[in-house]
């Protein structure tokens, strides 16, 4: 049964939410129990406030005025819901990993994240996000910062580091994230972390 108060608080919080915010029923257990917020968001969905995309996902939708359409849901941020509600720890890898730091401009038909939960497939409006199950001490307990840049890293790999991805990572990064990584990379595979020292540094080892 949904409580006024409830779906209340449920639309507060999706309207507090920027537009192509992807929602699932566990970013709302502070509100409700699962059947009533699964009954809040249909309702919500109903009037037209969100948008069922997949089963268990709602979006909070962005319209385009210059497209005169709703804006596609990101393949990245559907990926990150997926991994809330089953709560597992995703990083993107490979070419999704390239394609979000702007080390490509090429945008992935697949967009592919390591994960410590089970392999998983997902289609979205034609574009395939995977979850690949990995132990790699690489993502675990890492910060997202850290972890994606290694994916980075190991994507290109150590011959493909050139002078401008040392400066192109070095510029993106905040002092704080340079600290950061730092501290967290000294365990990665040694020509990773040297990489990584030179992004923090700006050096010229990598030609």
């Amino acid at each position: 049964m949904i409580r006024v108060e409830h779906l209340a608080l449920i639309r507060k919080r999706i309207l507090e939410s920027e537009k192509g915010t992807i929602f699932v029923t566990s970013d709302f257990k502070d509100i409700s129990e699962r059947n009533a917020i699964k009954m809040s968001l249909s309702r919500l969905s109903n009037e037209g406030l969100i948008r069922r995309i997949a089963r268990g996902l709602y979006e909070y939708p962005e319209y385009s005025e210059f497209l005169q359409q709703f804006v596609s849901p990101s393949p990245n941020k559907f990926a990150y819901a997926i991994a809330r509600n089953f709560g597992w720890t995703i990083i993107p890898y490979g070419d999704t990993a390239l394609n979000i730091l702007g080390l490509s401009t090429q945008v992935p038909n697949i967009w592919s994240f390591v994960s410590d939960g089970p392999y998983k497939k997902y289609e979205l409006n034609n574009i395939i996000i995977e979850f690949k199950h990995t132990t790699n001490k690489e993502i675990t307990g890492l910060s997202y910062i850290t972890a994606l840049i290694i994916q980075a890293l190991k994507a290109l790999g150590k011959e493909n580091i050139s002078k401008s991805t040392i400066y192109r990572l070095h510029d993106r990064l905040t002092s704080d994230e340079k600290r950061l990584i730092l501290s967290e990379a000294k365990y990665a595979t040694s020509w990773i972390y040297e990489a990584m020292k030179q992004i923090m540094s700006q050096g010229d080892v990598y030609a």
